[in-house]
């Protein structure tokens, strides 16, 4: 039986000039999107105000934890491995683990943890918003760690003693990922984006910061893996090993690749992936904030109850009809993937606030107003928007609308938000203009 997720925490290493067996001390972990969920502190109240009513709660999710990807692994990790396994002979006090080490091989699919994520996050979604009911309606685009996260979740959301929604249900859609299938929770379409320039944005933008953060790193790992000449590429590789072993059974204790590295070089590690999702996905990709046009003109359906108007990723045939896309509901749950994500987040505005991120030195997510991809995107990863009726009794007034990433409230750009970060239904959906009008889409196909 599923369990209520114990929080995972990271064991780092103080800042090494050799390699050590100590032990080190505990901290939460800077992974990039490779962190385990956890609730980022709101400087604004996350409780529903006094006198207000929620009416309206939907929750737009990553996948919780999963093994590396089969391409990673076997294109970049396995050969790593292999390689340090051939030509060192020497091994470092504190890497003599890696003569045997290989990763895993499973690939893909969630973990242990990530299965246990994604029951909590239902839990969670239940406890916020039981009193809109029951009547919830499920998206998941069609990879299989997206849909099995979306049945955990509904797992929390129901409770064992409850029928569950299944995959075929009514209430419960998979969207095919497939070329030439509109899936607004799965980028794709946009020719310029996924093959011009714009595809190579993120790993080009990082590039100066890997050449800072992870050149003292790689000279340290060659002195203790004389004969491997890991590149500076491969040192990220190889410090990703650290939160894929670490996700897999979340009662283990972390993996001995993470005490090999101090708290500062992690978050040096957290910062250049950040980077690659902010150029490649995000604001800072010029068609980025494109790719999320279609999810917000669906959001924006769902909160006016009116028919979804858009012309980019959205398919038509499934929105038209009130089987597959209701507008009559208070609660729904879509399920995605930390890129189309990061998307959605920049055709709503999230982070607007941010502006550019330096290429050459670290802002923390605080400098950044509230942006890192562990606290936009890690596993398992949500945002939730509600609608809100206050006054007397709850009733009354305009509509409010607000928007919370991982439980951190994200006052809301361009709409004359209050103090507590929301905005009116009108003024919200009228700060969406980029989205309406349908952001960049004809650039997706203007011929170079």
């Amino acid at each position: 039986m599923l369990v209520t997720l114990m929080a995972l925490v990271a064991v780092l290493g103080q800042k090494l000039l050799g390699p050590t067996s100590s032990s080190a001390p505990t901290q939460k972990p800077d992974w990039g999107q490779y962190t385990p969920f956890t609730s980022i502190p709101s400087e604004i109240s996350a409780s529903t105000p006094r006198g207000c009513k929620l009416t309206f709660g939907l929750v737009l999710s990553r996948h919780g934890a999963r093994y590396a990807t089969r391409g990673m692994a076997e294109g970049e990790y396995q050969p790593l491995f292999g390689k340090i396994r051939s030509s060192v002979s020497e091994f470092g006090r504190g890497f003599e683990f890696l003569r045997e080490y290989e990763p895993a091989l499973q690939t893909d699919r969630l973990t242990v943890l990530g299965q246990r994520e994604m029951v909590d996050s239902g839990r969670a979604f239940f406890r916020r918003y039981r009193r809109l009911g029951s009547g919830l309606f499920v998206r998941a685009s069609g990879s299989e760690r997206v849909v099995m996260s979306a049945r955990n979740f509904t797992s929390g959301f129901f409770g064992k003693s409850m029928m569950k929604i299944a995959e075929g249900d009514d209430d419960f859609l998979v969207i095919p990922e497939r070329e030439g299938f509109n899936n607004t929770l799965d980028h794709q379409g946009c020719t310029a984006f996924e093959q011009g320039p714009a595809a190579d944005l993120g790993s080009s933008m990082r590039m100066p910061w890997l050449e800072i953060w992870a050149a003292p790193i790689r000279e340290r790992l060659n002195r203790n893996l004389r004969g491997a000449n890991l590149s500076l590429i491969e040192t990220v590789y190889f410090m990703d090993q650290c939160p894929f072993n670490s996700v897999i059974d979340p009662d283990a204790p972390p993996s001995e690749f993470c005490s090999l590295f101090s708290p500062e070089e992690w978050h040096g590690y957290g910062y250049y992936q950040s980077l690659g999702k902010w150029y490649g996905y995000g604001n800072g990709n010029p068609l980025g904030p494109t790719q999320g046009v279609g999810y917000v003109n669906e959001l924006v359906a769902r909160l006016t109850g009116r028919p979804v108007r858009d012309h980019t990723t959205t398919n038509s045939t499934l929105d038209s009809d009130p089987k597959t896309f209701p507008l009559d509901r208070a609660l729904y749950a879509d399920f995605s993937h930390d890129n189309t994500m990061m998307s959605v987040y920049a055709a709503l505005g999230l982070y607007n606030a941010t502006g550019e991120l330096p290429l050459t030195r670290r802002l923390s997510p605080d400098d950044a107003h509230g942006y890192s991809t562990a606290w936009a995107v890690p596993f398992a990863g949500r945002m939730y928007v509600e609608k809100m009726s206050c006054g007397s009794g709850g009733g009354g007034g305009d509509e409010l609308v607000r928007i919370l990433v991982n439980d951190r409230v994200i006052p809301l750009q361009g709409c004359g938000a209050d103090q507590l970060g929301r905005c009116s239904l009108a003024a919200f959906v009228d700060s969406l203009a980029f989205a309406r009008n349908g952001g960049r889409w004809r650039a997706c196909f203007a011929e170079a």
